[in-house]
């Protein structure tokens, strides 16, 4: 993507910690960095043993070692898949900022509190071009609605921090949580919650249509875009 374009930005989100050594991931980036100055941001997560904010802070020390021998002069931004305060609190003193992962617009609020007003703040959005409720709400739940990588630990802790109960985080999910995490509706109403997030202080919002392909969830995009840019 970076060598096929010229101004695009370029971040991952989120490479997950476990599955990469922490020089592999600073020499990967810095790489990508120094070839693409000011285009590539590097997203961080994924949870590593019983203490998965110890294990990601001793991640970065060891990030930073790696970097004062290999490309040090080479800077990039790095964001981490913060959701509570204590990975807030993180973010906001090793990172550059935060990208949350398919949470309501009102944790975008506290997540950019949280960080402070010059960090990044980029919250992922599912959404559906879809204006029958049953239809919306089936297609997400069609992916959710099951045991997944939502149900438990962080992300239920934090649903919870947030208000929701047994009743909206059992079996498929209530219609008020779908609702909350899912922009649907037509093209103006997604449009409208995607603002939603920039006016509660996102820098940029990810994208994630729920669609059969990629050529069908750029035309999503490209539906939309006339809504976003003007």
């Amino acid at each position: 993507m970076l060598a096929a374009t010229e101004r695009l930005v370029v971040g991952t989100g989120i490479a997950n910690v476990g599955m990469r050594h922490p020089a592999a991931m600073h020499g990967a980036a810095a790489t990508l960095a120094e070839a693409y100055p000011g285009r590539f941001v590097l997203g961080l997560g994924g949870q590593r043993g019983d203490r998965p904010l110890t294990a990601l802070r001793e991640y970065l020390d060891a990030m930073d070692e790696t970097a004062r021998t290999v490309l040090p002069d080479v800077r990039y931004p790095r964001v981490l898949a913060a959701l509570g305060p204590k990975a807030h609190a993180l973010a906001a003193e090793r990172a550059d900022g935060v990208h949350p992962f398919m949470q309501p617009v009102r944790h975008t609020a506290i997540a950019r509190e949280a960080a402070g007003p010059d960090a990044l703040l980029i919250p992922h959005q599912f959404l559906l071009v879809e204006t029958g409720a049953d239809a919306a709400r089936g297609a997400f739940r069609a992916v959710f609605g099951g045991r997944g990588r939502t149900r438990g630990g962080p992300y239920e802790r934090n649903y919870r921090r947030l208000g929701y109960g047994d009743e909206d985080l059992g079996g498929e999910r209530s219609d008020r949580f779908v609702d909350d995490v899912l922009a649907w509706g037509d093209e103006a109403a997604v449009a409208a919650r995607l603002r939603a997030h920039l006016d509660a202080g996102a820098d940029h919002v990810l994208l994630n249509p729920l669609a059969a392909d990629l050529p069908s969830a750029v035309d999503v995009l490209e539906r939309l875009a006339p809504l976003l840019t003007a």
